[in-house]
């Protein structure tokens, strides 16, 4: 599925795709079975096709909800930021990042709690729309569920009377209009089970779908014993050791449960009308912060650092950590003040440079595209730990491309831009330091 959500083709009829698909199970089985009066054991009942249309009217409602609400806005209202150099960084929004927060390739911003982004949905299940989400897989598996006990009625049917003489039983019409709701029953009913079933344990973890990546990515680090870090310096200079985190947004499960849907009452839980998740307007609260277990030393060690990106860090600022508050202090000289200022632009001009020869190299070596298979069609990439890849390594750069979990999947098929994952503090740019110290206002791309 890697890069199927990226197709303009899939995005285009994504939604329309999954309307009709809904609309030929839902009212086409039923004038088949209506109106078949030879297939057996004849119309649903009066009572049956209530239920049977409730649940379809709850799931058109939720699923209109998924798609058409909006999955969440950050919007900085403080004129005054303090420099917080723990905190993440999203290079792309020019922006602090909260906490599980993730930058979307499609929606173009940070998303509060993304989980991922479904393309059949062509919307992101964050904290604000995981509740809509979770309804409508619960309300389309159960209608499904639904229509497959009519259609079982209708199989045993025709296992019982399959002695009979052919003409005193079904049209061929039925028998073929039959057989293609059953299959499509069939193949949508799994997919949509297995979503169901990965989604209801995220909920009753607290855990979303980037975070399991992420855990993925460290228990395999913790298996082989910290090994990746051995030649790992930190932007001071000093030699970091690996420290095993543990998860922590797992509070317990009905906690987790009551924050992803937002109250407490379970009776509003699986209500198609309840209102939506808010991001707290004062910087502060829903989307901002999240309340931890404790398991580790301290707060805000989630998500774990990965070691190539600290490698990455320590390569792009040779020197060492840098010195914010040494920076501003140049600023502030006005002698210093025209030379820190060239400086500034002539390091802006190496790094755009740096970056455009990677680009071009990567692209040279085909990172971008799936491994090439050898002659016997197996890949030349080597795995270990029980089928988990090891970081590759480009064969010209000598540097690690993207992890991949066993299933295959990166963070960019999850939806996220992983140009602004990088998350290392010495990406906040002097000019946003410059700003935070003025105390002007962030301004969203909207606004402006």
């Amino acid at each position: 599925m890697a890069g199927f959500s990226d197709s303009p083709l899939v995005q285009d009829i994504a939604v329309p795709g999954v309307c009709l698909l809904i609309a030929f199970l839902s009212y086409v089985s039923q004038l088949i079975f209506h109106h078949a009066t030879t297939l057996e054991p004849g119309a649903p009942s009066q009572t049956e096709t209530v239920v049977f249309n409730l649940l379809l009217a709850c799931l058109w409602i939720t699923y209109y909800r998924t798609v058409t609400t909006d999955p969440g806005r950050y919007v900085f209202q403080d004129k005054v930021m303090e420099v917080d150099t723990t905190k993440r960084w999203c290079k792309k929004c020019a922006a602090p990042k909260p906490p599980r927060a993730h930058h979307c390739r499609h929606c173009e911003r940070c998303v509060p709690r993304m989980d991922h982004h479904c393309p059949w949905t062509a919307n992101c299940v964050s904290m604000v729309t995981f509740p809509h989400f979770l309804r409508f897989l619960v309300f389309a598996n159960l209608s499904l569920w639904n229509l497959g006990y009519f259609l079982w009625q209708r199989f045993a049917c025709l296992w019982d009377d399959r002695n009979m003489p052919a003409y005193l039983g079904p049209t061929l019409f039925s028998l073929i209009a039959l057989a293609v709701i059953s299959l499509v029953w069939f193949v949508t009913s799994v997919a949509l089970g297995i979503m169901l079933a990965n989604t209801l344990k995220s909920w009753a973890l607290n855990q979303t779908m980037i975070e399991g990546w992420e855990i993925d990515r460290h228990e395999v680090v913790a298996e082989r014993g910290g090994r990746d870090w051995w030649d790992v310096v930190g932007a001071d200079g000093e030699k970091m050791r690996f420290e095993k985190i543990e998860f922590p947004y797992d509070i317990g499960i009905y906690a987790n449960m009551s924050q992803a849907m937002g109250t407490s009452n379970p009776l509003l839980w699986l209500n198609p009308f309840a209102s939506t998740l808010k991001i707290s307007e004062d910087g502060k609260g829903a989307g901002w912060d999240w309340e931890e277990n404790g398991f580790n030393r301290e707060e805000g060690m989630w998500p774990p650092l990965d070691p190539e990106k600290v490698r990455r860090a320590a390569r792009n600022w040779p020197a060492g950590r840098r010195d914010f508050a040494a920076e501003l202090r140049a600023v502030d000289n006005e002698e210093n003040t025209e030379d820190r200022k060239e400086a500034f632009k002539r390091r802006q001009e190496e790094d755009f440079q740096r970056k455009q020869r990677i680009i071009a190299d990567l692209e040279e070596v085909g990172q971008f595209d799936d491994l090439e298979e050898d002659e016997d069609g197996e890949s030349d990439e080597d795995t270990s730990d029980g089928g988990e890849e090891d970081d590759e390594k480009s064969p010209t750069l000598g540097i690690s491309l993207p992890w991949v979990n066993s299933d295959g999947d990166r963070l960019h098929d999850y939806g996220v831009d992983e140009d602004a994952e990088d998350g290392i503090d010495d990406d906040v740019p002097l000019a946003e330091l410059l700003r935070r110290r003025k105390g002007t206002r962030y301004v969203d791309d909207d606004d402006a």
